[in-house]
């Protein structure tokens, strides 16, 4: 069963090379930790986050993900200095092997992610934050497809991210610009879902997190599970989805808890389940 967010278990740091990972009162913070690369990707940090987002998925203390980096940048995107070195590298293989099921991974989760964008945010580390259900921006960060800048595109779900976000006119824009959005534009513009002072970024978005913790997790899985759906398919499929989704949700602890605490005109208290 899973614990109420009115019970604070115990705070459990868990070991990785790139990353730190703490998790809180039905909170993980999960923080990219290569600052004096900005928090640049190599094979380790891919290789960390996949096994990291496993683990949220299978943790049932796990209520709400917050994502963020070390420094003064959340990810500038591959490190290319790990892989200069190597002419026959396969990009495709990359991808395959490291990014593709980071993504699938972070969207396959029934758990909300935030993104908490501290700085710097371009290339896969771009695509890492729109692989967030909600993004939450310092007022100085500035968010770059910077791919086209080295003569690739974008991957690591960009190309699909970008138009559902934003439309097709801006994303082709960014992509094949590669030009810097700074943080209010990025607002404006449905990139991100809000901008933040600087120094009350973390605080901010905890704020948030934790009443994440405290919502029907089940039913916020749900509904992050049909809006993947509803972006590729019609209408009536969309209409029988939620049928089944509903089915589901009516027979949830979570449900009862909500309709019992109407009725009885008092907060409710959701267990997640």
């Amino acid at each position: 069963m899973l614990c109420s967010y009115s019970i604070n278990y115990r705070y459990i740091p868990m070991s990785f090379e790139t990353i730190l990972f703490e998790k809180q009162d039905g909170i993980l913070t999960i923080t990219l930790n290569r600052p004096d690369v900005l928090n640049a990707f190599n094979e380790q940090m891919t290789a960390d986050l996949q096994e990291a987002f496993n683990r949220a998925a299978e943790d049932d203390d796990v209520r709400v993900i917050v994502l963020t980096g070390a420094g003064r940048a959340f990810c500038s995107g591959q490190d290319l200095k790990d892989i200069s070195d190597d002419e026959t590298r396969s990009l495709a293989d990359s991808l395959k092997r490291r990014y593709n099921p980071l993504i699938r991974a972070m969207r396959s989760l029934p758990k909300p992610i935030i993104a908490a964008i501290n700085g710097a945010c371009a290339g896969a580390g771009l695509s890492l934050a729109l692989a967030c259900d909600m993004r939450f921006a310092a007022d100085n960060a500035k968010l770059i497809e910077v791919f086209i800048r080295i003569g690739l595109v974008p991957d690591s779900g960009s190309s699909w991210f970008l138009p559902h976000l934003i439309g097709y006119a801006k994303a082709f824009e960014l992509c094949a610009t590669g030009r810097d959005v700074r943080a209010p534009e990025a607002e404006q513009i449905g990139l991100v879902n809000k901008v933040v002072n600087k120094d009350l970024l973390m605080e901010y978005t905890m704020s948030e997190a934790k009443k994440f913790a405290a919502a029907p997790t089940q039913a916020i899985g749900q509904i992050k599970e049909m809006l993947n759906r509803a972006v590729s398919s019609d209408l009536d499929t969309a209409l029988q989805f939620e049928e089944e989704m509903q089915e589901k949700a009516g027979f949830s602890y979570d449900y009862k808890e909500g309709k019992k605490a109407f009725l009885e005109k008092r907060p409710p208290k959701f267990e997640g389940r």
